[in-house]
């Protein structure tokens, strides 16, 4: 083993060669150097505000739901770094893949029968995109080939996702005009709670209608749009997009790779409406945050369709797909969140945060607050300065990654009422200070 570097030593590498997310070369902020986790808590090489630990309040950008260092998907790493780590996919399978998609297929919404396991959330859009385009050109209807979305979205940073991210003030505003030139709906009225508006439903029945010809898919994040703005809307626009996609002959795709296993207070949020659709993409939290790996899930209908084209095959194949490393410790993770009673542990922690965050609404320059599931989201009326936000988060004993005009957090779901305390006093001193 190489003798280990000094904190010092790390961010000067880090700086000279180390590109980090959403970020420029070198990088404008100094990042703290985690030494380790367990449970809750990173452990930093040198303390930073006094603080030795921080209190996770991001589970790993949304994946980490058990927490670090959980001793049940320790063991399922070990144990199967024993056997094998990796083998090929193609012309082979393994236990750990087989006993993977069984066990999505298992508690996805019916009739979701088969899956696609992919590299990552991003990736796992894309083979849904695949999908959608591939089945409507066996079925002899090659125009077919555009996607509908709301604005207020995100679905990851390669291709075919950012085309379906909102065009007007998302991060990937730039390619805007290189990106294959989908439909977009208008953000869908906010409120989990709220009564949906028959106004938009009737915008969205139009909109599907108008451009049935040209629509493989509508493309949508269920009651919960992530990174495009953390907003939360009401589940009956999923049952009108359901409708309308069965009218008009559209595909329906869920990415609920940032709300599946838990989030939202359903093992996923399409639960909130009661309907399935045709292709639904998972990740994230598929392995609690120890491994990367996405699914995609879709309808025998759809694989049918595929396999009947001109073309009868997926032309689709990452290198490292069906990881047997990344499936078992999924296998694990699932098993363990379904094992407990995580729906009490949700619960609890969105009462929590509601309890928590509401000395928030009274801060200057706070917008909106809400909470749903195991996410608190402070909304501001101004561009959050991130660099003072965060510092004033970590004063507190917590690590939090505000962006544009949010502060927000998704703890794990093992996080302990006094630490949720402690973190949504964080996120209000962020949203004080930022």
């Amino acid at each position: 083993m190489p003798e280990p570097l000094s904190p010092a030593a790390l961010r000067e590498l880090d700086r000279a060669h180390v590109w980090h997310p959403y970020g420029p070369m070198p990088g404008r902020q100094e990042p703290l150097v985690v030494e380790s986790a367990s449970g809750v808590r990173l452990r930093l090489a040198e303390p930073a505000h006094g603080h030795e630990e921080l209190v996770d309040g991001m589970s790993s950008w949304w994946s980490a739901v058990h927490g670090y260092n959980h001793p049940v998907l320790n063991e399922a790493a070990r144990g199967q770094l024993d056997r094998m780590s990796h083998v090929m996919f193609g012309g082979l399978t393994h236990e750990p893949a087989v006993r993977l998609a069984a066990r999505l297929v298992e508690i996805t919404p019916e009739p979701l029968r088969h899956v696609f396991l992919a590299d990552s959330g991003s990736v796992s859009v894309e083979v849904a995109v695949k999908m959608c385009l591939q089945y409507w050109r066996s079925a002899g209807r090659p125009a077919k080939k555009r996607l509908l979305t709301w604005r207020g979205g995100y679905h990851g940073d390669t291709w075919q996702p950012m085309s379906v991210c909102d065009p007007e003030g998302g991060m990937h505003e730039l390619w805007s005009g290189a990106l294959p030139r989908q439909v977009f709906a208008d953000e869908p009225p906010a409120g989990y709670g709220s009564e949906p508006d028959p106004a938009y439903a009737a915008h969205l029945r139009e909109l599907i209608g108008r451009h049935a010809d040209e629509l493989a898919a509508v493309i949508v994040e269920p009651v919960v749009q992530g990174a495009g703005g953390m907003r939360f809307h009401s589940p009956g626009y999923l049952r009108v997009l359901r409708e309308a996609c069965d009218a008009y002959g559209v595909l329906l795709v869920f990415d609920e790779i940032a709300t599946g296993f838990g989030r939202t207070g359903k093992l996923f949020a399409a639960g909130h409406a009661g309907v399935c659709p045709d292709v639904m993409c998972v990740g994230k939290a598929l392995t609690g945050g120890y491994l990367t790996m996405a699914a995609t899930l879709c309808t025998s209908e759809v694989a049918d369709g595929i396999s009947r084209g001109e073309v009868p095959v997926l032309a689709h194949g990452p290198t490292f797909m069906g990881n047997p490393l990344a499936a078992s410790v999924a296998c694990a993770s699932i098993d363990l969140l379904l094992g407990q009673d995580w729906q009490q542990e949700v619960k609890r922690i969105e009462a929590g945060l509601a309890e928590g965050l509401a000395a928030a609404r009274e801060l200057p320059g706070v917008r909106d607050v809400r909470v749903l599931g195991a996410i608190g989201v402070v909304q501001l009326d101004h561009e959050v300065d991130m660099a003072a936000a965060t510092s004033a988060a970590v004063r507190e004993g917590v690590w939090l990654r505000p962006f544009r005009d949010l502060v927000y957090t998704m703890p794990p779901y093992v996080t302990g009422d006094d630490d949720v305390a402690r973190i949504c006093r964080a996120v209000c001193a962020a949203a004080r200070e930022g």
